[in-house]
């Protein structure tokens, strides 16, 4: 499952993600964001349109940012308006993106293995 990606064989380490976890990562892959954006964006019907309570997410975030998974910065991302700037903004680094690659191709050999078997149509959506 690993690639030419140097950082593979440390993110594996980190599969699989719990779901809260995979859906902040991948909110975070748009670009950097504050919290209160995150948990926002984290409702969008489009995606696990998960409920994350604002402790839980600054503890996911903590645990991410200890692994080295996000980053954390004080400065906004160019073109954020004065009032929307906050305190902290989380990014996705280098190992994050890795780790949340590994997760999409585990994720699609289930969705694979699960099609071979039967349980979900070949071709749509699930």
């Amino acid at each position: 499952m690993t690639g030419t990606n140097p950082l593979d064989g440390e993110a594996q380490g980190f599969l699989p993600l719990r779901p809260p976890v995979l859906e902040i990562l991948l909110t975070l892959a748009e670009g950097p964001l504050h919290g209160y954006a995150i948990i926002q964006a984290l409702k969008d019907p489009e995606g696990a349109n998960l409920r994350v309570e604002t402790g839980p997410l600054y503890r996911h975030l903590r645990r991410l940012l200890e692994h080295g998974l996000v980053s954390q910065s004080e400065e906004p991302p160019a073109g954020t308006k004065d009032d929307e700037r906050r305190k902290a903004y989380y990014a996705l680094t280098p190992l994050g993106e890795a780790v949340v690659r590994l997760e999409g191709l585990r994720l699609a050999g289930l969705v694979r293995q699960t099609r071979r078997v039967g349980l979900l149509p070949e071709g749509g959506a699930p």
